[in-house]
């Protein structure tokens, strides 16, 4: 691919993905300077990676997801803004997520924000101890709230596949955080 093809193919590529990264970084900060800052961030990015790597991005849209999460929570850490809520804010917010966390009646009191602050770490951690596959299902579907038959259709993997998938990383994130509470509810 010359040059030119290949500055096509990434300008292409941040035009089609550019207005639902904005959308997915608006809905998750709280204002518009930080969203814009937060896109532009991933773009730039995206660019250098494309330009310095010679093995291509195989799911260019559940990478640019993955790189607006990690650098909105980046932005929140050195904020130190409000924790994380527990759930997700897509279209089944009271569901996997919610269920990985242990809910309580004092959901608000500093040890509970404190034990889900390190929960939403430990779930990071764990998502890298996941098949590729198992991962970006259970993160585009869970954290970034793209619909599976979006997922489907994009990627050509048919939707049993991919429900099958994410039901293998849920089973494995609820037995691996699971403990991990445990161990931090009884320190």
């Amino acid at each position: 691919m010359s040059k030119t093809e290949h500055r096509e193919n990434v300008e292409r590529q941040i035009k089609e993905h550019q207005p639902r990264i904005r959308s997915f970084i608006k809905n998750r900060v709280p204002s518009t300077e930080d969203a814009e800052d937060i896109a532009q961030d991933v773009f730039f990015q995206f660019v250098k990676t494309m330009d310095t790597t010679h093995n291509p991005i195989e799911n260019i849209s559940g990478w640019l997801f993955r790189v607006a999460r990690n650098l909105i929570v980046n932005k929140n850490k050195k904020k130190k803004e409000a924790p994380l809520s527990m759930e997700h804010d897509g279209d089944d917010s009271e569901g996997v997520i919610a269920s990985l966390f242990p809910q309580t009646d004092e959901a608000d009191s500093p040890v509970n924000v404190y034990i889900r602050s390190l929960m939403w770490e430990e779930l990071e951690l764990a998502l890298t101890e996941l098949p590729i596959e198992q991962r970006e299902i259970f993160e585009l579907t869970e954290l970034e709230g793209v619909p599976v038959k979006e997922i489907s259709a994009v990627t050509g993997i048919s939707i049993n596949t991919l429900l099958s998938r994410k039901h293998y990383a849920v089973k494995f994130l609820r037995k691996r955080l699971k403990s991990t509470y445990e161990e931090l509810i009884n320190e």
